[in-house]
């Protein structure tokens, strides 16, 4: 296929454009979103789960009895998770009168402002759907991903013609410029089908509220909120009378649920927590999360009467209606929630090769346009330059310090391990900003590396100080959670230390006209 060269250059042009504006948030998303992909192992690593013996259904149900006995707030609606591998301690969380959450668990019935020790895994998802922004971040990293859909498809038609022939044209040598393009462009086209299914399930998923917005008039008749729990939930909607009632168990949901899910062909549905609407009224609902394994998006739920345990509604694989079949999808295809264990594996190396796209992407702007026979650069190139390192390495420094913080507060103050956590991740990420700009472009990548090698190299090492478990000791044990997290950050100390060796062999000994050059100036 041949396209015309005007038509090359308006597609070029865009691709550039579109990358650089939506580049370092992209970064950010994909980094983030490569240790999202084992967010269940996070709050193992973070806190005491390895340390705590796994409850039965007899202990979840005293500390259901006991938070809707000292919380009559909690009757109106309460969320719950069952004890099971991933999380051996029940948790159960609601809103208090004044909208905020509260969470409960065993010895802690009282009720905590924020859940134990889960707050390292939290972060790290909100760095990766909304870049951390408390307002309007969500709907801003959506635009970001239409973005990135213009980007993916300019891309595709600038290389479609000379595709096959350059696709694995990797050309070492003295041109690094030409070097860094093969391996961007070798990168994007490999993974180019996952790349559009993240840019469309990240679209949908970060712009529901604004597509339900614009719907609103157009289908649901200006009446969204009365339809809105029909389309995202199971269980029907149901006033409480004010009557009492004596409500079902635990144990009773539990089997009930798996029953439900048995009659309609899903034999190993395994209930995973739990949403209760006016407990103790004869109106009380509960709506039973589980996963089945081998579905396309393994989560499902039933609906129940808490009272009598008559199946109301349920939304199982291969049995859901369009709406929850959409968003499973949509939720299962961009997280990797399907198939066997090697697909986390995929996708965390899909999430590294995307930074990489959009962290090369923008060198190769400051290259295509530096100039060539001059120390002096241009002030646009220098600004871009620092920019990239202080955000994108500065990120990577920011995440793997916010991994130590969260083993030391742990330890020594663990009422302020989540808020502690989130404060030295943005401090951290702001300081290397800072740096960045008060250095040249040489330097500031140098330093940043080199200090993002030697913090994620303390992730192991704070964790087997802390805690005394060893990566030796993780894998005799059979923790392969626990094992993973720390060998994969020794894994990107030692990357991070190779890409600073390599930054300052290029200082020193590249093209002293590049803006890599220790010897660049500002124009």
């Amino acid at each position: 296929m041949k396209f015309s060269s005007q038509t090359l250059r308006t597609f070029t042009t865009l691709h550039t454009w579109v990358g650089l504006v939506a580049g370092l948030a992209l970064f950010v998303a994909f980094y983030a979103g490569a240790i999202t992909v084992f967010h269940h192992d996070l709050p193992a690593w973070q806190g005491t789960q390895a340390d705590a013996a796994p409850q039965s259904l007899d202990d979840a149900q005293h500390l259901l009895d006991g938070v809707l006995a000292r919380h009559p707030e909690a009757r109106n609606h309460l969320g719950m998770t069952f004890p099971g591998a991933e999380m051996p301690q029940a948790l159960a969380y609601w809103q208090d009168a004044g909208g905020g959450w509260r969470y409960a668990w065993s010895g802690q019935l009282e009720g905590s402002p924020t859940p134990p020790q889960a707050g390292l895994a939290e972060l790290v998802n909100e760095l990766h759907y909304s870049l951390g922004l408390p307002v309007a971040g969500i709907q801003l990293m959506g635009l970001v991903s239409l973005l990135y859909g213009v980007a993916i498809l300019s891309g595709l038609v600038i290389h479609l013609p000379r595709l096959f022939k350059d696709l694995f044209a990797l050309r070492p040598g003295r041109n690094t410029k030409q070097l860094w393009q093969d391996a961007h462009n070798l990168v994007g086209v490999l993974s180019l089908p996952f790349h559009l299914l993240f840019a469309v399930t990240g679209a949908l998923l970060c712009l529901l509220s604004l597509q339900l917005a614009v719907l609103n008039p157009l289908v649901f008749d200006n009446r969204l909120m009365q339809a809105l729990p029909a389309a995202l939930d199971t269980a029907p909607v149901r006033a409480g009378t004010g009557t009492p009632a004596i409500s079902g168990s635990l144990a009773m949901w539990h089997q009930r649920a798996a029953e439900a899910a048995a009659e309609q062909g899903i034999a190993s549905f395994e209930p995973a927590y739990l949403k209760l609407a006016n407990a103790g009224d004869t109106n009380a609902i509960v709506e039973i999360t589980g996963e089945s394994p081998r579905a396309l998006g393994p989560l499902g739920a039933v609906a129940l009467d808490a009272n009598t345990g008559d199946v109301l509604a349920s939304q199982l694989p291969g049995r859901r209606d369009a709406n929850h079949a959409t968003l499973t999808a949509a939720y299962a295809l961009h997280f990797g929630e399907y198939g066997n264990a090697l697909v986390p594996w995929l996708y965390f190396l899909l999430g590294l090769g995307g930074s990489f796209l959009f962290y090369s992407g923008n060198l190769l702007w400051i290259e295509s346009r530096r100039k060539r026979r001059q120390v002096q650069q241009g002030r646009a190139q220098v600004n871009m330059a620092l920019a990239t390192v202080g955000v994108c390495i500065g990120l990577c420094v920011a995440v793997s310090a916010a991994f130590v913080a969260a083993q030391v507060l742990k330890t020594y103050a663990p009422e302020l391990a989540d808020r502690g956590t989130r404060w030295a991740c943005f401090l951290v990420w702001g300081g290397c900003v800072l740096w960045a700009a008060l250095r040249t472009p040489a330097q500031a990548a140098r330093e940043l590396l080199w200090l993002a090698a030697a913090v994620t190299a303390l992730v192991p090492l704070g964790h087997g100080l802390m805690t005394g478990r060893w990566l030796w000791a993780t894998a005799a044990s059979g923790q392969w959670a626990l094992f993973w997290v720390d060998g994969v950050a020794l894994a990107m100390a030692l990357g991070f230390a190779a890409l600073a060796r390599a930054t300052a062999r290029r200082a020193h000994m590249g093209d002293p006209h590049s803006v890599w050059a220790d010897r660049v100036r500002p124009g």
